[in-house]
């Protein structure tokens, strides 16, 4: 026989207790939770054996609880309200998921449709709050320093959980006043506003590869807002996403191009958030909005490379 110290109870074995303790038969016990006769007795057999004690006298009117069955009971009873209550919070918070996401995304999404989506998000689900770090610094989802992660790519090797939501199309884009300036000579006179090329090239790959390979790589900015201001007041072209360039008021499309294959919008999550029920919730939200709306990020008239 066990001693006191060693009883273990399992919640299991606990649930075929109150079955019997309930109906007065095994028969009654086993249909109540749907499963054999046998399978009852066994766990029933299991748990007189961890207490070391009868928990039920047997005579041919049934089962009646022994001393022991009756101190145990209320217990029982208690744990079975603890269970019931453990799965309400369970599936009330899947149901109505509160709590707070953090999301990671670079600074030029904050200039295109997808915080309309966002605000969406909000008004349907008031409960989930969304912390928003904006930074052109790749977040590592294996150390949570985010929940999400919006990334522009061409492919992602990380060990999370992805969708390529959108590929995108970019093109040169000047103020309405440069664009006369611009004539089918290959960008023949044209001006580039760049990134972080060298001091002193006055090209760079990607404009060899343009629509405009005789144009001057002149000016240079470090971050994306103040190449979008730039070039719509005047100072040259700048290569920007169509669905970012396409929105700006101030902006069109330079003459004499077509618009090239740029990379994808990625959404990212580390794999063991990906049954969170406020996560899963928001994946799905705004996938399904922005890949409703390809055509905006991969336009009409896109070159093949």
């Amino acid at each position: 026989m066990p001693t006191p110290e060693s009883y273990s109870l399992d919640w299991d074995d606990l649930k075929y207790f109150l079955a019997v303790a309930r109906s007065g038969t095994l028969r009654g016990g086993a249909n109540a939770l749907k499963v054999n006769h046998t399978t009852l007795s066994r766990h029933l057999a299991v748990l007189e054996d961890r207490v070391g004690s009868r928990l039920f006298d047997r005579s041919k009117a049934g089962l009646a609880l022994t001393q022991l069955g009756e101190d145990l009971m209320p217990h029982a009873e208690r744990i079975e309200e603890e269970m019931a209550a453990a799965s309400r919070v369970i599936i009330g918070r899947d149901t109505q998921p509160s709590g707070t996401i953090h999301i990671s995304l670079p600074h030029g999404l904050s200039m295109t449709s997808i915080m309309d989506d966002f605000t969406a998000f909000a008004d349907a689900y008031p409960d989930i709050d969304l912390n928003l770090q904006f930074s052109n610094q790749v977040a590592d989802l294996t150390r949570r320093e985010a929940d999400i992660s919006f990334r522009i790519a061409s492919e992602v090797t990380d060990d999370v959980v992805g969708r390529r939501l959108v590929d995108m199309s970019q093109a040169a884009y000047c103020s309405r006043d440069y664009a006369n300036k611009v004539r089918d000579n290959e960008g023949e006179g044209l001006e580039f506003i760049g990134w972080h090329e060298p001091l002193g090239d006055t090209t760079a790959p990607w404009i060899l590869k343009s629509w405009y390979p005789r144009a001057t790589l002149r000016h240079r900015v470090s971050e994306l807002v103040p190449l979008i201001t730039l070039a719509a007041s005047g100072l040259g072209m700048a290569y920007l996403a169509c669905n970012l360039g396409d929105r700006h008021p101030d902006l069109i499309r330079a003459p004499f191009q077509k618009p090239l294959p740029y990379r994808g919008i990625w959404l990212l999550l580390h794999r063991d958030l990906k049954n969170t029920a406020r996560v899963r919730l928001f994946v799905d939200f705004l996938a399904g909005r922005i890949t409703s709306r390809r055509n905006e990020f991969w336009v009409s008239g896109t070159a093949s490379i």
